[in-house]
C-alpha cells in the first residue's frame, strides 16, 4: 500500500451540510475500495489562483490515505463526475524524504482536527476578574 494525498476544491456556493456530505461521500469511496484514511484536513474557503468555472473561491479539502494504486483510478473517476468538485490533484509519496514529510502532514492534519476545543472555565474567571475590578474602582471613587 502506498501513501497518497488528494486535494480537491468544492464549489463555494455549497452550504456547510452539502460540503460535509461531499467530503463524506469521497471518504466513503476510498474506504469502500480498501483505502485507509489517515487524516482529513478541511482547509475551508480560499481564493483560487485563477477563476475556475467562473468561481473565484473554493472550499479546499485534503485527504491523506494509504491505498493500492488501483484505488486512485476509481477515486479520480468519481471526482471527475462529481459536479460539485471544480479541481482535484492526487500526489503519491514514495521516497524516504517524502514519506517523512507525509507523516508530518498527517500529524498536523490530525492536530488541527482536535484543536477547536473551547473551555468555558477561563471565560468565567475573566468575567469575575472584571467584575471585581469594577467594584474596587467604584468603592475607591
Amino acid at each position: 500500500m502506498n501513501n497518497y494525498e488528494t486535494l480537491y476544491v468544492l464549489k463555494p456556493t455549497l452550504t456547510d451540510e452539502e460540503t460535509a456530505a461531499n467530503i463524506a461521500k469521497i471518504e466513503e469511496i476510498l474506504v469502500k475500495n480498501g483505502a485507509k484514511i489517515l487524516a482529513t484536513n478541511k482547509m475551508g474557503m480560499r481564493k483560487l489562483a485563477y477563476p475556475v468555472e467562473k468561481n473565484e473561491r473554493g472550499v479546499y479539502t485534503i485527504v491523506y490515505f494509504k491505498a493500492a494504486g488501483s484505488v486512485i483510478a476509481e477515486l479520480e473517476r468519481n471526482l471527475k463526475f462529481n459536479e460539485e468538485v471544480i479541481k482535484y490533484l492526487t500526489v503519491k509519496y514514495t521516497k524516504q524524504k517524502e514519506l517523512t514529510q507525509f507523516e508530518k502532514l498527517v500529524t498536523a492534519a490530525n492536530f488541527v482536527k482536535e484543536e477547536p476545543k473551547v473551555e468555558e472555565a477561563p471565560v468565567a474567571e475573566t468575567t469575575e476578574a472584571v467584575t471585581e475590578e469594577v467594584e474596587t474602582q467604584t468603592t475607591e471613587a
